[in-house]
């Protein structure tokens, strides 16, 4: 059984290469919904509510593919 962890300790773990692949696919939502709100044209107001939800669930996805751990039990 494994022990459990502090935030700290799993944040400093090594993340499983899936999670790292999720980790990537958030930063990158993220970072077209940041583009998106700062463009310096006007866009429609769907538009701008969509990247404001692309930037929250693209951080929400990212901290928490990092606090995934490996199992050592099944290596």
């Amino acid at each position: 059984m494994m022990e459990e962890k502090t935030i700290k300790e799993r944040w400093k773990a090594k993340t499983p290469k899936f999670w790292k692949k999720v980790q990537r696919i958030g930063i990158a939502a993220g970072a077209i919904g940041a583009i998106l709100l700062a463009t310096p044209i006007a866009l429609p107001a769907a538009v701008l509510t969509g990247a404001g939800y692309l930037i929250a669930l693209g951080s929400a996805t990212a901290t928490l593919s990092q606090l995934t751990v490996e199992n050592p039990e099944t290596k």
